[in-house]
């Protein structure tokens, strides 16, 4: 296990116009993709096309939630400014969440991590999918929140219907994907890290990472995967998250 006091040169890489490039890629694509699917003629395509769209767009709507997540730690460019306007527009189209709450407790996450004071974390059973699941959903719908998405969806939702996009588009490609992608989130970004099984964790992260090639890594959650190292090193952006990965394993 590599110390975070040794040197890594792997993090002193220049990276900030990379990253700018990366969340931009990731929003923009999130916009063709939904036009694209929101134009398909459901009844004269393959069920299987359908099926690879849905998985497409919930990838790029995780891809979203990622690039509020940089924001977060300034991971984006270096600015504090645009990375928090990166945020708040990634985190509006993700399901119309508030961006400065989103940052608040992430940063009370990676602050007390699997603990009772951690917002994304169920003290108690730390092992029922469901519960955690439902517990982490709600904890971002709190407050009032819940009304600010039901009506802003609903509203989207006419708004959409008036420009003459089908409520069977509507529901493959932009509701189905906001569920699908909670679920990838939850899975791979804080239910099988964070997750206590009968030995206690060794580190005061209370993390670990899964053991996924590159590749799936990828696909799962953009390398959240590797979550122990996004704890240790998180200033270290998503994609150099593998070479943290394979460094703290020699």
């Amino acid at each position: 296990m590599i110390s975070q006091s040794q040197p890594r040169h792997w993090m002193s890489l220049a990276r900030p116009q990379l990253s700018l490039c990366w969340a931009s890629f990731i929003v923009l694509m999130w916009f063709v993709s939904l036009a694209g699917a929101f134009t398909l003629p459901n009844a004269q395509t393959p069920v299987a096309y359908l099926l690879c769209g849905v998985l497409i767009r919930a990838f790029l709507h995780t891809g979203l939630f990622i690039v509020a997540h940089e924001a977060i730690h300034n991971n984006i460019s270096n600015s504090r400014r645009l990375d928090d306007a990166f945020g708040s527009v990634a985190a509006g189209l993700y399901a119309l969440l508030p961006y400065q709450r989103l940052a608040q407790n992430h940063r009370l996450h990676h602050r007390f991590p699997a603990t009772d004071r951690d917002p994304d974390y169920q003290a108690g059973d730390s092992t029922n999918f469901l519960t955690w699941y439902v517990k982490f959903m709600t904890t971002y719908q709190s407050g009032g929140q819940v009304w600010v998405s039901l009506i802003g969806i609903t509203i989207i939702f006419f708004a959409l219907m008036a420009c003459q996009v089908s409520i069977a588009n509507m529901m493959l490609f932009w509701i189905i994907p906001i569920v699908i992608s909670s679920l990838q989130l939850f899975t791979f970004g804080i239910f099988l890290p964070h997750r206590q099984n009968d030995s206690e964790f060794k580190c005061r992260h209370r993390a670990r990472s899964i053991n996924l090639p590159v590749f799936w890594s990828f696909i799962t959650c953009y390398h959240f995967g590797y979550h122990l190292e996004h704890h240790l090193y998180p200033h270290l952006p998503w994609y150099q998250l593998p070479q943290a990965y394979r460094a703290n394993k020699v």
